[in-house]
């Protein structure tokens, strides 16, 4: 079988100038937690905890959409997946943090096979739209999950275990388990992305007739990176439940999926450097320009045009610019 044209791998250099910004961006969030507390400023800490859980969303959403050119709708259904795995468990006397990920990805992992098999059989705006009926079918059976709270949701009694011991209890633990959660998904995906796998996956996003007549088939890989990338954001649903101490149908709306492209489109899709800089900082300018105007989405909305015009590549993609611009001088 024909190996993958070398051509389809991104340079080394820009691989290393992306990777060296991430390395950066871990090592920024892992001194926030002290310096908020020295500044006195402690929400601070909360804000970037809710910052890395969204950029575990958008690094799973990147991977089908930036690596696989799946756009996908209804991938916030993950996250609710993962949310109400915690709800669900937590009223069954079951409150340990791994056991909760497991069941969330366990059902994500099910409801992603079964959609995905009948998704990736259309193509464009066919897979966008059956994308958002399967993510919107999964919105309204919460809705109308009274148990649960239906559309008012549910509040925690209060945060995941860890291995018995409470260690998210208080903002820093949540911060700390988040923070080494969201350093283990990048690396996964990082290092799938540059395997054969990763390779093909992008393959067939440029002609996938071509990678069919080289000898691999398309639909496969397409629907395990479907099944990984839902697996992944159900962990980001996890977490965003222990942060709120609350669950609602209102995590896995279309608007919430919509919210994750717009993460992607600044920061930079198929660049997992860029969901990751794009989920940072869209989190981080919502919190900034709401307190500054209540009609901060006119200059987010401002913000985003101007990356998208001067900028295609994302933040990610002028960062990576700049740092090897550095490198050659």
């Amino acid at each position: 079988m024909t190996d993958i044209a070398p051509a389809l791998s991104a340079p080394r250099s820009r691989l290393a100038g992306r990777l060296k910004i991430a390395l950066a961006i871990f090592a920024v969030m892992a001194v926030v937690p002290p310096l908020a507390t020295a500044i006195g400023e402690p929400f601070l800490i909360v804000i970037a905890t809710r910052m890395m859980i969204f950029a575990i969303a958008a690094l799973s959403l990147d991977l089908i959409l930036g690596y696989g050119a799946m756009v996908s709708f209804g991938h916030a259904a993950y996250l609710g997946f993962g949310a109400y795995a915690v709800a669900i468990l937590s009223r069954a006397g079951i409150d340990d943090l791994m056991v909760q990920i497991v069941a969330g990805m366990a059902v994500s992992a099910l409801f992603a096979v079964v959609t995905g098999a009948i998704s990736l059989r259309t193509r464009g705006v066919y897979f966008i739209m059956i994308t958002l009926a399967f993510g919107q079918m999964a919105y309204f059976f919460f809705v109308s999950f009274s148990a649960l709270g239906g559309d008012d949701g549910v509040a925690l009694a209060g945060r995941s275990t860890l291995l018995g011991l409470p260690l998210l209890q208080s903002a820093q633990g949540l911060f700390y388990t988040t923070l080494i959660l969201l350093v283990l998904v990048f690396a996964g995906l990082y290092r799938l992305t540059l395997s054969r796998f990763g390779r093909v996956l992008t393959g067939t996003r440029e002609n996938a007739l071509r990678m069919q007549a080289i000898g691999f088939r398309a639909f496969p890989y397409q629907l395990t990176a479907y099944v990984i990338a839902a697996c992944l954001c159900s962990v980001a649903g996890v977490l965003l439940a222990n942060q709120a101490i609350y669950v609602s149908p209102a995590y896995m709306g279309w608007h919430r999926a919509g919210e994750l492209i717009v993460m992607l489109v600044l920061g930079g899709v198929g660049s997992l450097t860029g969901a990751l800089t794009g989920a940072l900082v869209t989190v981080a300018l919502e919190e900034g320009l709401a307190r500054w105007s209540e009609h901060w989405r006119l200059a987010f909305g401002l913000i985003l045009v101007g990356v998208a015009l001067f900028s295609p590549g994302g933040l990610s993609g002028l960062l990576a610019r700049m740092t090897m611009g550095r490198d050659k001088s």
